[in-house]
């Protein structure tokens, strides 16, 4: 079972962590990835920055620019991650755009992916349609769950089709913005928390876009099985670099 598929099965609300490769400093993605699991978090996004990050707010958008700026490739990453598993247990899961995977060519990365222990993909431009017919198999044959996401836009048939494709997790996009730009969760955002709840699918979802403490993080897992904080950790860094991590996520889940 791949290790997301397990953490899935946990009884827990689960605190899933994005943060750019390369940023602040390009040498700084094992020591962020170590912290975060031994603060408590459950799931990991390691962000492949990218010139164009069409889903990402300002504040992604300039962690990601300034990770490019620091030197950081899909190479160097693979390199800073090739030891990661000695000393990382918790699901690790690259989200980014497809277009450097096109170019680095979609096998090749699969298969470093799986060399270094990476249990999955995020690629928010990658078509559901055209994963399922084209690069499914290709996954599969590497060990990786491809995370789809859906928004409040998504119809509920496209929905179902959706978790018939995958095998892990939902990533359910909390409202039609990027990231970063919400602060809490109205009724809108609540009554489609609970559609997709009632929806009843096989697969689990995991809520991201606006969480940013311990009240939208409640907010967001009534209903789900967890959440994902992305923004406000890389603000986070921007202000205390690697440091108080733990008190970061202790903040947002208090340490029982």
């Amino acid at each position: 079972m791949n290790r997301i598929q397990e953490k899935l099965h946990t009884d827990h609300k689960l605190l899933s962590i994005y943060f750019t490769a390369g940023y602040p400093n390009l040498e700084d993605t094992t020591t962020i990835i170590e912290r975060l699991e031994e603060s408590g978090v459950d799931m990991l996004e390691i962000g492949l920055p990218f010139s164009d990050p069409l889903a990402d707010g300002p504040t992604i958008q300039a962690s990601s620019t300034e990770a490019l700026k620091n030197g950081m490739t899909s190479e160097l990453l693979f390199e800073q991650l090739k030891d990661i598993r000695k000393t990382v247990s918790i699901p690790l899961i690259i989200m980014g755009y497809f277009n450097p995977i096109l170019q680095y060519g979609v096998e090749a990365f699969c298969e470093k992916c799986k060399a270094v222990g990476i249990d999955g993909l995020i690629i928010p431009d990658l078509p559901v349609d055209v994963y399922n017919e084209t690069y499914k198999a290709t996954f599969e044959k590497y060990g990786l769950i491809n995370v789809l996401l859906i928004t409040p836009q998504t119809s509920d048939e496209r929905i179902r089709y959706i978790d018939s494709v995958s095998n892990g997790f939902i990533y359910m996009v909390s409202s039609a913005s990027v990231t970063g730009g919400n602060s809490g969760f109205g009724t809108t955002q609540t009554e489609y928390f609970e559609r997709i709840a009632n929806l009843n699918l096989k697969n689990p979802q995991i809520v991201g876009f606006g969480i940013s403490d311990q009240e939208t993080f409640s907010q967001a897992t009534k209903h789900a099985k967890g959440a994902i904080i992305g923004s406000a950790f890389i603000k986070h860094l921007k202000t205390h670099g690697i440091t108080k991590i733990d008190e970061f996520t202790h903040n947002i889940r208090p340490v029982s």
